[in-house]
């Protein structure tokens, strides 16, 4: 039997207005592309350039924070506020976007640069007033030792040689503490719970403590713990958040 003769399929006619149609159809999708990608590019630079209102709203929100700085210190030495304890742990709880540079140089001064960073201090007249200062962006307490050795036993950092390390290790406590009979953790909880002679040097040792956001424990409130805030003195309730943001 013969082989058939296998002709090539014949090409479907393309009427030439569908050709222009769908040439202009492609080239319609690279222009949008094109001015979508050049949106974006302006809207992030926009986003980096401020109108002059913001410039004037953010001034006045910050010498607004430096009046009320002031007036907070004053009413704090008229009613000379005395601690009931010792020892205070202090959690920065408010960013920056309206703090004036004093404000935000006492906040460094506490070591505490990041939010939902914590420090222990000890308390004085001067530690007092600096959290009179700085009360919007922070809250602060007397924490116990359950509260202490938690912190330090899950949080506890210190720097050596530049490096941050998971305080995990009695060699290093011994190692940089030793001298002051201070050879082990524990050694480190009780010296900060009892406000101990050392208590300067074993604070300065560890790192700021670095906490969890808290769920539902801040709503973002700058008014006082005591007027249904956020900020300022939770006295004994500071242990309730610890354990939130643990």
């Amino acid at each position: 039997m013969a082989a058939e003769d296998t002709a090539p399929p014949a090409m479907s006619y393309i009427p030439e207005v569908v050709l222009k149609k769908r040439k202009n159809n492609e080239q319609w999708a690279i222009n949008r592309k094109l001015q979508l990608q050049e949106r974006v590019k302006r809207h992030k630079f926009d986003m980096f350039i401020k109108k002059p209102d913001q410039f004037i709203r953010e001034y006045r929100d910050k010498e607004l924070d430096l009046v009320r700085m002031k007036s907070r210190v004053k009413r704090t030495r008229r009613a000379s506020v005395k601690p009931d304890s010792k020892l205070i742990f202090v959690i920065r709880i408010g960013g920056k976007n309206d703090m004036h540079p004093r404000t935000r140089k006492v906040l460094y001064s506490l070591r505490l640069r990041n939010l939902f960073s914590g420090v222990f201090v000890k308390a004085n007249e001067g530690i007092m007033e600096m959290l009179q200062k700085v009360e919007p962006y922070v809250t602060y307490g007397y924490p116990n030792f359950k509260s202490v050795k938690d912190l330090i036993y899950k949080k506890g950092v210190v720097k050596l040689d530049k490096q941050r390390i998971p305080l995990t290790d009695n060699n290093i406590v011994e190692q940089e503490l030793g001298k002051h009979k201070i050879i082990c953790i524990e050694d480190i909880v009780n010296e900060i719970a009892n406000v101990g002679q050392h208590f300067k040097e074993v604070t300065s040792f560890l790192c700021p403590f670095k906490l969890n956001k808290p769920e539902k424990a801040l709503h973002g409130k700058k008014k006082r713990f005591s007027d249904g805030g956020d900020s300022g003195n939770r006295e004994d309730h500071i242990n309730e958040l610890i354990s939130k943001m643990n």
